[in-house]
């Protein structure tokens, strides 16, 4: 029906107030919705507050520490006549192991593994004195029990500075391989043992006399190359590398090896490093049978927040023979562990390993073992540790699965 003129205003009317009405009930409807937005961006901006105060606080823990030790150091040395400083480190451990080999012996032991001593000195200001001496199992001869154990200079070196990207070092001195080997207090790793692959492998804590020249070729790349005694293994060892570690102790200099080492820190809390290292006779030429070896070793670390990781890998060739005959020509392993620290006081872990110093052959020799744990800190140098390991080993080997409880500190 067509609609007269007289009935268009009336129309006009009606939609201008229904459109008034409707106006404040939309713009209600969009204030709420506005401030629930708000409300969720203001709740994720303090969540991220919350999460940056807890960042700065470990932090400033870390800070203070660190602070502290200098301070420790900075009271007893400083002027030229007492910057003679003193430090150390120590460990005991519980280790309650079942043998699984049938007839097996089963480890039931508490030892005073490790109690070492640090002496530095400041002769000036690019000219530094640095030493460890470390006495293992508590004494050197047990005549009530048979047992026995080590005193032995760790480390002994001088430490000279030649500029701010270049210093040399000349002595007695851990490789510059792996993970461990240059830190291995025990409140810096997890585990109560060592790492089985940087033990067997590398193996840490294997130390030579040589020369070391370390230079840092940007900011986040240093490079280390060592000339260095060398390794003597023979077959009477099996060729096992870490059965030829002579430790300084007249040590045979016929044939020395060559280690080079690159390592980068570009991002916070992230470390990438590889080394490289040739010796021309793993024998020091006492062995026909047997020539040059090459290890290469690469990992990496990785710390953000809370969490952490460790991987390694590392690998030994020999040449010759006499190494060949045995499987021994090729020994590797690697691991991986990741951990997570609820406080700064607890932090746990996990890890995997395997390793195989007869890894040249078709037999079965390779070990593997899992571990995880939990580590304690009651202060940034103390800490106590509980893990449980389990193995799983070639046929006839001893395998030992249980608990180890172990206590250490630095300082």
């Amino acid at each position: 029906m067509e609609r007269s003129p007289k009935h268009l205003p009336l129309t006009a009317l009606a939609l201008a107030l229904m459109g008034i009405l409707s106006t404040p009930a939309a713009a209600e409807t969009n204030t709420d919705d506005r401030l629930k937005a708000l409300e969720q961006r203001l709740n994720t901006l303090e969540s991220e507050n919350r999460t940056l105060k807890e960042q700065l606080t470990q932090t400033e823990q870390k800070v203070e520490a660190t602070g502290n030790q200098m301070d420790r150091i900075a009271s007893q040395g400083g002027a030229s006549n007492t910057a003679t400083s003193i430090g150390g480190y120590g460990e005991l451990h519980l280790n309650k192991l079942k043998n699984r080999k049938a007839g097996g012996t089963n480890k039931d032991e508490l030892d005073l593994h490790r109690f070492v001593l640090f002496m530095s000195h400041q002769f000036d200001e690019s000219t530094r004195f640095f030493s460890e001496l470390e006495v293992e199992h508590g004494v050197t001869k047990d005549t009530a029990t048979g047992s026995s154990g080590v005193v032995a200079v760790e480390q002994m070196y001088l430490d000279f500075s030649l500029s701010d990207a270049m210093s040399v070092k000349a002595g007695l001195m851990v490789m510059p391989v792996g993970i461990i080997s240059e830190t291995h207090e025990p409140p810096t790793f997890y585990g109560v043992e060592r790492n089985p692959v940087e033990t067997n492998i590398i193996p840490t804590t294997w130390r030579e006399g040589g020369v070391t020249v370390t230079a840092r070729l940007a900011d986040n790349i240093s490079f280390d190359g060592m000339i260095s005694s060398g390794l003597a293994t023979t077959a009477a060892k099996n060729f096992a590398v870490r059965d030829g570690r002579l430790s300084g102790a007249s040590a045979k200099a016929k044939d020395p090896a060559y280690t080079a080492r690159l390592k980068w820190t570009g991002l916070p809390g992230i470390e990438l490093a590889t080394t490289l290292q040739r010796q021309t006779d793993i024998t020091q030429s006492v062995e026909a049978t047997a020539g040059g070896a090459t290890l290469y070793e690469a990992h990496a670390v990785l710390n953000h927040g809370r969490f952490g990781l460790r991987a390694l890998y590392a690998g030994w060739n020999l040449d010759g023979s006499g190494p060949k005959a045995l499987g021994a020509d090729k020994q590797n392993g690697w691991y991986v562990e990741p951990s997570w620290k609820f406080t700064e006081q607890w932090g746990v872990f996990a890890r995997r390993s395997t390793w195989d110093n007869r890894a040249g052959d078709i037999a079965d020799s390779r070990y593997k073992q899992t571990d995880f744990g939990v580590n304690f800190w009651p202060h940034a140098d103390v800490v106590v540790k509980l893990d449980y390991q389990s193995q799983q080993v070639p046929s006839g080997q001893d395998e030992f699965d249980g608990f180890n409880l172990g206590l250490g500190y630095q300082f």
